[in-house]
């Protein structure tokens, strides 16, 4: 009897241990059963069109202590855009800058000179005066360092064979019975030299695209339309080809972009309404794709939340999970709207008029060409020094003062609205946010989960930037701006970055690559960098924004030598 009493107690422990386990199991499992039918509900109740915007409130309030759990990681994915190179980690040797060697560099004169014929290059360009224009354009602006930028001249589009130059039908007639013979090299070389040296000829490039498709040579095809596309913007049957093939592509938002394009430069074409139409068509595709990989994310998340429960025994992580899964079914507009409205809480926002609305039209016309109709595009200037600016997902771009005062251009501000834009348009921002609101979730019950998700989500992000700095580009030549704008405050920033980092560099990496790549684009597609700077508005408000700067930068010492 001594000897069994013991074990008595452990036995008594030991069903204790399996009868809380169990409890804990059957808790678990109900919550997951209970979560994925909260989610199918979810999904099945969602209405396809995304929820209307609200009108943000302009005012600067003070931060709440009641701030929704559902926002934490917009919120993280805002801050980070927001951070300096050592705030991020990417150069924890650095120091802060002196003050006052950070100051931007003195024009010299024969910059002030050159700003003064790109001022008056862009008067005649207004007045419909473009070969003067383009004169003075080029006498002002010198070729790419890089790349050079020699624009051939373009003969008039043609389309029946029978117009060809001797050489060119004879490459036609080669590459057609090339095709006949399903003999790849003999149908590809004579398309390939039709397409160099008769560009002018349509049905080339779209044959060329066609033969290099069939042989599982899409990237090249895609290449061959855009150049075509680029160089003819104005043929139906070269564009149509080009849309057709990105969507073939599962490129829908390029596709999208591509044949709205053409709709709004084109307006008074009999197919314009055609193109509407296809634009919408590979716009729900392409809504379509980035709901479904939404709702993919929607059991995984749930699952993830119960999981941390039965680790940590604390709800925060299934109704945190469930509840911003919610949000990010809403769509895009609802989580810009969400984010947005504790961005204005913590941002002061300049309020000058003349500033605001000059932003606003830059960003409402590069908008229009862009489409996504379904966002409520509103642009909002911070007064801060820095050049930067960044995008919410539904369409709120945020842009410095900095970036006014810094840049030199209309078209260069452009450039950074467009690639800004870019970011929303193309769903990045969305896509950031949902990919990093399920790896949140996994890495809150890992060690250094926080870390983890942060250098997920910035490279992810990373990843993008040539998307959006090719869409920016294509964005501001479509609107009638210099094709350049956006290469040239790449420019702008290396120069700034001898005296200072500039924040959006640090957000934005690759600043001689990204140049390169842009040259090459502009080049090769032959955009029109000789097309309108807008120098003189930019100036006016450029000094308005720099004496709003400064009276706020005294407003500032001046409040901490009271205190």
């Amino acid at each position: 009897m001594k000897n069994s009493s013991p074990h008595r107690p452990k036995f008594s422990c030991f069903s204790t241990r399996i009868s809380r386990s169990r409890k804990s199991l059957i808790l678990t499992l109900s919550w997951i059963l209970l979560s994925i039918g909260t989610s199918i509900l979810i999904i099945l109740t969602q209405p396809i069109a995304p929820a209307p915007a609200q009108t943000p409130q302009t005012e600067n309030t003070n931060p709440s202590n009641s701030e929704n759990s559902s926002d934490e990681n917009l919120r993280d994915a805002l801050r980070r855009s927001r951070q300096s190179p050592t705030e991020t980690g990417d150069s924890p040797d650095a120091q802060p800058a002196n003050p006052e060697a950070a100051k931007e560099p003195i024009p010299t004169p024969e910059e002030i000179a050159r700003q003064l014929k790109l001022q008056a290059a862009d008067k005649l360009y207004l007045a419909g005066k473009i070969t003067e224009a383009q004169k003075l354009y080029r006498e002002a602006k010198a070729p790419f360092s890089k790349t050079g930028d020699t624009s051939p001249e373009l003969k008039p589009a043609i389309t029946d064979p029978a117009q060809l130059s001797p050489a060119g039908r004879v490459y036609w007639r080669e590459a057609e019975a090339g095709i006949a013979k399903k003999l790849q090299t003999r149908a590809l070389v004579p398309l390939q030299l039709l397409v160099e040296q008769n560009p002018e000829f349509i049905p080339g490039h779209i044959r060329y695209a066609e033969v290099l498709t069939q042989y599982d040579r899409t990237k090249e095809a895609l290449d061959v339309l855009e150049r075509g596309s680029s160089l003819y913007p104005d043929q139906p049957e070269l564009i149509k080809a080009r849309v057709t093939a990105l969507a073939n592509a599962k490129k829908w938002m390029e596709a999208s972009l591509a044949a709205r394009q053409f709709a709004i430069l084109y307006p008074q074409n009999p197919q314009s309404t055609e193109f509407n139409e296809l634009a919408e068509t590979n716009l729900k595709r392409y809504k379509s794709y980035i709901r479904s990989e939404i709702r993919g994310n929607v059991i995984s998340n749930v699952i993830t939340g119960a999981l941390g429960y039965a680790v940590t025994g604390s709800l925060l992580g299934p109704f945190s999970a469930l509840d911003s899964t919610i949000l990010l079914l809403q769509g895009e507009g609802s989580v810009g709207e969400s984010v947005a409205k504790q961005a204005k809480k913590q941002l002061p926002l300049v309020i000058d008029e003349p500033t605001l609305a000059y932003v606003n039209d830059i960003g409402q016309k590069l908008a229009k060409i862009a489409g996504r109709k379904e966002f409520k595009y509103e642009f909002f200037v911070i007064p801060e020094e820095d050049l930067n600016a960044f995008a919410l997902p539904g369409g709120k771009i945020f842009v410095n003062a900095g970036a006014i005062a810094k840049t030199n251009s209309e078209a260069e501000l452009a450039g950074l609205i467009g690639h800004e834009l870019s970011h929303v348009v193309l769903s990045h921002g969305f896509q950031l946010v949902t990919q990093g609101n399920l790896i949140s979730n996994v890495t809150q019950y890992l060690p250094f989960g926080g870390t983890i998700g942060r250098l997920f989500a910035l490279t992810y992000s990373r990843d993008m930037e040539r998307q959006a700095d090719i869409l920016g580009t294509r964005l501001i030549v479509a609107s009638g701006y210099a094709a350049d704008g956006l290469r040239n405050l790449m420019v702008t920033l290396d120069k700034q970055k001898k005296v200072s980092i500039p924040t959006w560099l640090s957000s934005h990496p690759g600043g001689n690559e990204r140049v390169s790549y842009i040259e090459n684009m502009i080049t090769r597609n032959s955009y029109n960098r000789y097309a309108f700077e807008g120098v003189e508005r930019h100036t006016e408000i450029k000094a308005r924004v720099k004496k709003l700067l400064k009276e706020r930068k005294e407003i500032e010492e001046k409040k901490q030598r009271n205190e």
